[in-house]
C-alpha cells in the first residue's frame, strides 16, 4: 500500500524544481567529476573517483525519493474537517503538562516556523484522526508511554 503525503502547492513546486535541477544540472556535474577523476588513471586508489561515484549514488537516491514523494502526493488544501487531526493540519497538543504546536505532514513542507511530524511517527500516528479534547497514548522511541491531549486542529495556511 502506498502512503499518500500531503504537500502544499508551494512545497510541491519547490520539490519539482529541485527534481528538475538534479536530473539536469546535478547529473551532468557529477558525470563531469567522474570523467575528470577517471582521466587521472588508476581507479583503485583514486579518491576523487570514489568520492564522485558516492556523490552520484546520493544524487540518484534523492531523485528517486523526490519522484516517489511527488507521485504519491496530495497537493493543495488538506482534506478533513477542522477540529479533527488529519495530514496538513497545525495541531496544538498538551504533553506532560507542556503545550506545543506542530504540523502533521511531510518534512518536505517544513517552513521553519513549526516542527513537522509525519503521520508515521509515533506522535503523528497517535493523533491522526483524533478530535479536539481526545487523549491518545503512544510509545516514545525511548519506550516510555506518553499521553497527549488534542487542544486544537486547524488547516495549515
Amino acid at each position: 500500500m502506498t502512503v499518500k503525503t500531503w504537500l502544499t502547492q508551494e512545497a510541491a513546486d519547490r520539490l519539482t524544481h529541485e527534481l528538475r535541477e538534479l536530473e539536469t544540472t546535478g547529473r551532468s556535474e557529477v558525470v563531469k567529476k567522474i570523467e575528470a577523476a577517471r582521466a587521472e588513471g588508476d581507479l583503485k586508489e583514486n579518491g576523487g573517483y570514489h568520492a564522485a561515484r558516492e556523490e552520484q549514488g546520493k544524487l540518484e537516491a534523492r531523485i528517486r525519493q523526490l519522484k516517489a514523494l511527488l507521485e504519491n502526493a496530495e497537493i493543495g488544501t488538506p482534506k478533513g474537517e477542522a477540529g479533527q487531526v488529519s495530514p496538513g493540519m497545525k495541531v496544538a497538543v498538551e504533553i506532560m503538562g507542556k503545550k506545543m504546536e506542530f504540523l502533521l505532514g511531510s518534512r518536505e513542507i517544513a517552513s521553519g516556523e513549526l516542527d513537522v511530524y509525519s503521520e508515521q511517527s509515533p506522535l503523528g500516528a497517535a493523533v491522526l484522526g483524533a478530535k479536539v479534547g481526545d487523549e491518545r497514548r503512544y510509545t516514545a522511541p525511548n519506550g516510555k508511554a506518553i499521553t497527549v491531549k488534542i487542544l486544537a486542529a486547524d488547516f495549515f495556511a
